[in-house]
């Protein structure tokens, strides 16, 4: 799998010593390297990557600014000389953040943690050969440690994210992934599936009970955060009318 990757960079060196680390990984492709942000916010607007390498301070906008006005953001690992942007960068789902001055053992952790990110493949649906009429049943295939697991979307009781890490229930299993919450919840079909918390997803089929504040699938109880009431709501009465 080759990664695709942009560089945004106003600084010459910095910008160099990136280039040069992603030319010595095979599966990565520099498509572009920038050193005006505006310029790459352009490309960017027109162009798809997946992985994107870019500075905090720069002229004209930053780094954080950058991210803000995308409007479809790829993989970000920012790079930068001062720590205290780190919680910022956090909060807009950035995959990683790298210090200056960058090593290669550091950078490589970085795209390793891509690498794993875009293990999880894009739905695929499957006939079913027994539907009466012609329905289907999708799946995904999310990274376990080094094997790809294949997981059918109609098994899946309810997911459970912790920072870099999902851990996606099944009726006969459970398989942590190394991805955000956010990140898996595109792949699932949103006529199924719904947020009810920062953390969990669920299953409309899975559900057993309904009360006030939580729901319940199986023996697990899984909140229902203040954030998520209304859509959870409104995805109910969807589901019933």
């Amino acid at each position: 799998m080759i990664l695709t990757c942009v560089v945004v960079e106003d600084e010459p060196l910095a910008r160099n010593l990136l280039e040069q680390y992603i030319l010595k990984v095979s599966h990565l492709q520099l498509v572009k390297s920038f050193s005006n942000p505006l310029t790459a916010l352009e490309f960017l607007r027109n162009n798809s990557v997946d992985i994107l390498f870019s500075d905090i301070q720069m002229p004209e906008i930053t780094g954080i600014s950058l991210l803000k006005i995308l409007p479809k953001k790829p993989l970000v690992v920012l790079t930068t000389a001062y720590s205290e942007y780190a919680i910022e960068g956090y909060e807009l789902d950035v995959l990683d953040y790298l210090l200056k001055p960058i090593t290669l053992e550091r950078f490589l952790k970085s795209v390793e943690k891509a690498t794993q990110r875009l293990s999880v493949l894009p739905p695929s649906t499957i006939p079913e050969a027994t539907a009466p009429n012609d329905q289907t049943q999708s799946c995904i295939f999310v990274k376990d440690g080094t094997k790809l697991v294949k997981i059918r979307l109609s098994e899946i009781l309810y997911i459970e994210g912790l920072k870099d890490y999902v851990t996606i229930y099944t009726k006969d299993k459970k398989v942590v992934t190394l991805q955000t919450l956010k990140s898996l919840e595109v792949l699932l079909t949103p006529h199924h599936f719904i947020r009810v918390h920062h953390s969990y997803i669920v299953s409309f089929e899975a559900i057993d009970t309904i009360d006030k504040e939580k729901i319940q699938i199986g023996k697990m109880w899984i909140p229902i955060s203040d954030t998520y009431r209304k859509s959870f709501k409104e995805f109910i009465e969807r589901k019933q009318s």
